[in-house]
């Protein structure tokens, strides 16, 4: 395949992708469809969702460049060395930032959701008779100790997920979107890093457009003008 048109494949997919990576973490700001974590992002949101992996990362970094790496497959004066040599800066700029958002939904589905829970916390120096207090709280609970008693995540225990008293299902409206950003922005780096070699293969050897190539377009043009 010519380097034009692969830049066209490369370009023309990673629309699509940054697109769902906008929309999943655009979602993720509502967790279990609730619009109450999202008045107090600071306490009440994963933090991963707020650093806008998706949006900025597998999103703005992504669509941009791949505007330019589309018109880059293009026709243009010297085999498009130009276009072909900004679409491996755009290249790069794709794979930082669907790295960062790849990087980023590991980790919030690793650490698990923010939600509210009960903390139990026993009281013995008040009384010597030992008191359970619970109060509800907003945190991370698969963080902490709650699974390493079998030193294993909370995504094999769903049995555990109850522990989650608000938002409601919050735990499953994460390990759906998560892996969505997951897939998503790996299959962003994996193009991106395509496009990093084929841009240097363009501007190298140009678009691998034929002269004939060129004279159709023209006679094309011709055409329109002189329809209109």
């Amino acid at each position: 395949m010519c380097t034009g048109k692969c830049a066209k494949c490369i370009g023309c997919t990673l629309i699509p992708l940054s697109i769902i990576c906008i929309t999943s973490n655009a979602i993720l700001f509502f967790p279990g469809w609730s619009t109450e974590p999202s008045k107090e992002p600071g306490t009440q949101l994963t933090p991963e969702v707020t650093m806008y992996l998706g949006i900025v990362g597998g999103g703005v970094m992504v669509l941009l460049p791949a505007i330019q790496i589309l018109v880059a497959g293009g026709k243009g004066c010297c085999g498009n060395r130009c276009g072909m040599f900004l679409s491996i800066l755009g290249a790069a700029a794709v794979l930082c930032g669907s790295l960062f958002c790849l990087t980023m939904s590991v980790v919030a589905l690793h650490r698990g959701p923010v939600c509210q829970y009960y903390d139990v916390e026993t009281n013995t120096t008040a009384s010597p008779v030992p008191t359970t207090n619970t109060s509800l709280i907003w945190g991370r609970p698969f963080d902490n100790s709650v699974t390493e008693q079998n030193n294993e995540n909370y995504l094999f225990h769903p049995e555990i997920w109850y522990i989650c008293e608000a938002p409601p299902n919050v735990v499953e409206f994460n390990i759906i979107l998560f892996p969505i950003l997951i897939a998503a922005s790996s299959i962003e780096a994996i193009l991106g890093a395509i496009q990093l070699f084929n841009g240097l293969f363009g501007l190298i050897c140009g678009t691998c457009r034929k002269k004939g190539d060129d004279y159709e377009d023209m006679i094309e043009d011709e055409k329109k003008e002189y329809k209109c």
